[in-house]
């Protein structure tokens, strides 16, 4: 382990137990670090959560009230209450949640706590991303051009696509992650756009401002890993690229980026040391840049650990919590720039439960029957549930990270996809085939992807990764046939008659689930696929609509997804209302033709 062996500690901070306040697999993961270097652990959880694996591997686990997100990980108070209780001295906030959080990280330091993160300016000045990007700009770092001030007006938005081109981008101000930002091709959806993107800046990180940006059409996302102490060092260590995305977020990384000159990748890394140094950082953090042409741009900084921080940490040799907990108690850095080089490639993908069928990425809650992971040299799995748990749609969709190490690219390629064709997932879809279907195209492994490649070029038309059909048909069910082929098994599913397989002792019944239905003479019933919560309804009982007119607009999983009528007609029953929850098949409006 880099700088090992000359460990100082000059601040006498001293971490006996620590509180993560956080859940799923960054929990576990934090407090795996954490059990290693002798620190007592305490783990968090929601309603219902009380058997979940991270809290049964803390040494202490805390309830918290309630089942949203509001209530228990993004409650401050109810955090420190549990600290309190629990006797915790430090309180690591994970990723996500309140993890950037400057009033947070405050609070905890207030408590006479140790905040395991950057000092609370740090993060209010890069949290905004206004603030962010006039702070790189002074360290002399260029971003994309945009604007600095939160945009309240449409017009705003026509007038800057008329002066630097469409698209245009509209981003929240104090949030990341693909939340709060939306595409505007012109002006006559930049209305729309803004009122979506603030709605769901507000919901996601109660702040609604957002700032206009110039959209790079085929840009690769490529960051910085960073670490700082608190004497002034601060360095890069290495760099992932992350460009293979769907809505803005991020499915696989991998570490270093390929295909970027020396030259360049140098430049880079300098360049986040300077946006590091100008907001006085320290603790583990990431500036990302958008690349394009060997011309990079900062994007901005998060300020905490990355979920795709395991990738830096097998190609660098060290383990970013443990040094996020080093540094929280005073230690030196204890090594220079020119000690950290790159060994060999590792890439991460990210199992969400997703339905990824056609390329729609939908959300998709519920039981996980069944889940084995990969094995064998060199293959890593950082998980936050085990088979028979709930995914709850309250929270992110993130079940599991696969993560490989190989000597290069083209092996760690092959290695993954050696991973998923091992990696087993039963009761929910998930994102494994369209990982599978990224690794083996040509343009990936060509390094000719980018953020918007996945969405517009990767053909997932044949992915059929829900093993709930869309919709069943009537007096049937679906039923797993376990059957031997030259030796080897299988397993099919299909839908068969129910009444004359009941008693099939080769069989497994899964749950039906419904979708839009049309029945005979034309007559639709809008049905949702997902649980979630409506945010707002785009038409009226009584509208005449066209197919492929949005009905809802649904949050499910802190995304946001439109529920589209497949057929034209007068809407007679409209049967949801802002704030409504709704459950798979619910049926939110019949449509009438001609009506």
């Amino acid at each position: 382990m880099l700088g090992a062996g000359c460990l100082q500690r000059e601040r006498g901070v001293v971490i006996k137990r620590l509180l993560v306040a956080n859940r799923g697999e960054i929990a576990l993961r934090v407090m795996r670090s954490a059990s290693e270097m002798g620190i007592g652990t305490v783990a968090v959880y929601a309603a219902g959560e009380e058997s979940s694996m991270w809290a049964r591997a803390a040494d202490q686990a805390i309830a918290l009230e309630g089942t949203r997100a509001a209530d228990t990980y993004l409650s401050a108070a109810a955090l420190l209450d549990a600290a309190e209780r629990s006797g915790a001295d430090a309180i690591h906030p994970g990723y996500g949640f309140l993890s950037e959080s400057a009033a947070f990280a405050r609070a905890v330091q207030q408590a006479g706590l140790t905040w395991i993160g950057p000092p609370p300016e740090a993060i209010e000045l890069m949290g905004d991303k206004l603030s962010a990007r006039r702070a790189a700009e002074e360290a002399g770092v260029a971003g994309v051009p945009g604007t600095h001030r939160p945009c309240q007006d449409p017009a705003e938005i026509a007038a800057f696509g008329e002066e630097h081109g469409w698209p245009v981008a509209i981003k929240a101000s104090a949030g990341g992650g693909g939340r709060g930002m939306r595409v505007v091709h012109s002006a006559d959806e930049a209305e729309a756009s803004l009122d979506s993107a603030r709605r769901e800046a507000e919901g996601a990180f109660g702040n609604p401002d957002c700032y206009l940006e110039r959209y790079l059409q085929r840009p690769r996302h490529v960051e910085v890993q960073l670490l700082g102490d608190h004497y002034g060092n601060v360095v890069w260590i290495l760099d992932r690229d992350c460009s293979a995305q769907r809505r803005h977020q991020k499915l696989l990384e991998e570490c270093p980026a390929p295909g970027i000159p020396s030259e360049v990748r140098k430049a880079m890394g300098e360049a986040a040391v300077a946006v590091g140094r100008a907001c006085g950082y320290r603790n583990a953090g990431t500036v990302e840049f958008l690349y394009s042409e060997d011309e990079f741009y900062f994007l901005e900084m998060n300020t905490r650990l990355q979920v795709e921080h395991p990738v830096t940490e097998v190609v660098s040799g060290l383990d970013l919590v443990e040094w996020q907990l080093r540094v929280a108690q005073g230690e030196r850095l204890g090594f220079s720039q020119d000690d950290i080089t790159a060994h060999g490639h590792a890439i991460e993908v990210r199992i969400n439960a997703e339905d990824p069928s056609a390329g729609r990425f939908l959300p998709h809650p519920g039981k996980l029957a069944r889940f084995e992971r990969p094995d064998g040299p060199w293959v890593r799995t950082d998980a936050g549930y085990c088979s028979s748990d709930q995914i709850s749609p309250h929270f992110d969709n993130l079940v599991a990270k696969i993560i490989v190490w190989a000597p290069d690219r083209t092996a760690a390629i092959a290695r993954m996809q050696r991973a998923l064709s091992e990696t087993l997932v039963e009761g929910i879809p998930t994102t494994i085939p369209a990982h599978k279907a990224i690794l083996a195209h040509r343009d990936f492994q060509a390094i000719a992807h980018h953020t918007k490649w996945v969405e517009d070029t990767l053909d997932l038309s044949h992915l059929q990764g829900s093993q709930i059909p869309a919709q069943h048909p009537e007096g049937l069910v679906e039923r797993t046939i376990e059957a031997e082929v030259n030796g080897r098994p299988y397993q099919v599913r299909m839908w068969l008659p129910e009444q004359e397989l009941a008693n099939s002792p080769r069989t497994s019944r899964a749950p039906k689930q419904a979708s839009q239905q049309v029945a005979p003479g034309g007559r639709a019933q809008v049905t949702v696929p997902m649980q979630g919560t409506v945010v707002k309804v785009m038409v009226q009982q009584g509208d005449t609509i066209e197919a492929g007119q949005t009905i809802c607009i649904l949050e499910a999983m802190k995304m946001e997804n439109a529920v589209v009528a497949e057929a034209g007609g007068t809407i007679t029953e409209l049967n949801v209302s802002p704030g409504a929850s709704v459950a798979p098949g619910d049926t939110i409006a019949v449509i009438e033709p001609g009506a």
